[in-house]
C-alpha cells in the first residue's frame, strides 16, 4: 500500500550566504526541487549534507539536522530522498531566507494505490 513521503528534516539552508545562491535566488520558489550531497571528506564535519540547485550550491543542512540523512547519502541511497525548497522569505536575513523540506519516499513497488 502507498504512503505519503514522510518529513526527514525541515530547515533553513546554513551558510546561505556563504555560497552562490544569490546567482539563483530569482530561480528558488516554492516546491523548487533541490540535492542533497554527502561530503565525507569535510574538513569541518564529515558527516556534511550539502544543498544544491542544478549545479549551484546553496549551502548546507545545520550539522544538528544531518543524522541518518548523511549515512544513506554516503552509501548511496539518495534515491530515497525527495527535497525542496519550503519557506521562501526574502525579507529575513539571509540565513534564514530559504528552508527545505527533506521527505523520505514511498519506493515500495506495490505502492499503486496513490
Amino acid at each position: 500500500m502507498y504512503e505519503r513521503s514522510r518529513n526527514v528534516v525541515d530547515c533553513h539552508i546554513a551558510g546561505f550566504t556563504y555560497y552562490d545562491g544569490v546567482d539563483v535566488i530569482d530561480k528558488l520558489e516554492l516546491g523548487t526541487p533541490v540535492t542533497l550531497r554527502s561530503e565525507p571528506d569535510n574538513p569541518h564535519d564529515p558527516e556534511a549534507v550539502s544543498i544544491y540547485y542544478e549545479d549551484t550550491k546553496l549551502g548546507y543542512i545545520p550539522r544538528y539536522k544531518t543524522c541518518y540523512v548523511s549515512k544513506l547519502l554516503y552509501f548511496g541511497h539518495g534515491d530515497i530522498y525527495e527535497a525542496k525548497i519550503n519557506s521562501r522569505k526574502l525579507e529575513e536575513k539571509p540565513e534564514f531566507q530559504f528552508r527545505i523540506v527533506v521527505k523520505l519516499k514511498d519506493n515500495r513497488k506495490d505502492n499503486k494505490n496513490v
